[in-house]
């Protein structure tokens, strides 16, 4: 067991995010991925605006992602997640295995699919000769095989209790080189997220953003800084009393 350091985070949460008038939940797993850009002299991001008639943080720009899916426990990969990523991902879970470990991490590569139209892999292998049911099938008729070999885990964050939804989301990270193929036409007027924007970190700044999403964006600028290196802490970020705190896998 971790030790914690009970350190307050600084995470400024608007007056919206601070209401606590729903029932409490159990937070679901969830993943997301933060797509990097280092082909310019400055790293950029790839965020997406959520519609507006989301009940769900409408209108912010986020990172793509969501729950974990059946199809997310058995769907065949190119390349093995780094043993780092996977001990760090079972450190302060109930019943860690590396199967979920493994799991969160496809499914913010099929989110990102799903929502975006980009595929995160590699067409060396060709098409996976099995895939699950539903987006996976799809991402494979694609030609593309997932890996996760070159994954990095930068970030956990819960979110706080009575919120109307809870997850218990972690972030990933991935250089935009790893896309292996694009499917023209996922973002629209009438899908979740309505509209993509490849930004400089501190070009988001402008952007209506999740309190938390802010806060992981200076983690990854800061992370960014200091070489990228997976050996570099995670942040995890969960509320206490009240208060957000800021501890490390």
């Amino acid at each position: 067991m971790s030790t914690f350091s009970g350190k307050q985070a600084a995470v400024e949460l608007t007056a919206a995010e601070r209401e606590r008038k729903w029932p409490n939940v159990v937070p679901r797993d969830a993943a997301t991925l933060i797509l990097i850009d280092r082909a310019g002299k400055k790293p950029k991001v790839l965020l997406g605006k959520r519609h507006a008639n989301h009940k769900f943080m409408p209108g912010k720009f986020v990172f793509p992602g969501g729950r974990i899916e059946a199809g997310d426990r058995s769907m065949t990969v190119a390349g093995a997640l780094p043993a780092i990523v996977e001990q760090r991902l079972m450190k302060r879970v109930t019943r860690p295995t590396a199967s979920r470990a493994r799991a969160l991490a496809l499914a913010s590569i099929r989110e990102t699919f799903e929502e975006t139209g980009l595929l995160i892999g590699t067409k060396e292998f060709g098409a996976p000769d099995e895939a699950p049911a539903g987006p996976w099938r799809d991402f494979a008729a694609h030609g593309v095989f997932p890996t996760l070999d070159r994954m990095h885990f930068v970030a956990r964050a819960i979110t706080p209790p009575r919120r109307p939804k809870r997850f218990d989301t972690r972030f990933f990270a991935v250089d935009a080189i790893d896309v292996a193929h694009k499917v023209a036409g996922v973002v629209t007027a009438d899908t979740e997220l309505v509209e993509l924007v490849w930004m400089g970190i501190e070009e988001t700044r402008a952007l209506d953003l999740p309190a938390i999403t802010r806060a992981i964006l200076k983690e990854l600028a800061h992370r960014i800084d200091l070489g990228f290196a997976e050996t570099l802490p995670v942040p995890f970020y969960f509320e206490r009393r009240q208060v957000f705190q800021r501890e490390e896998l």
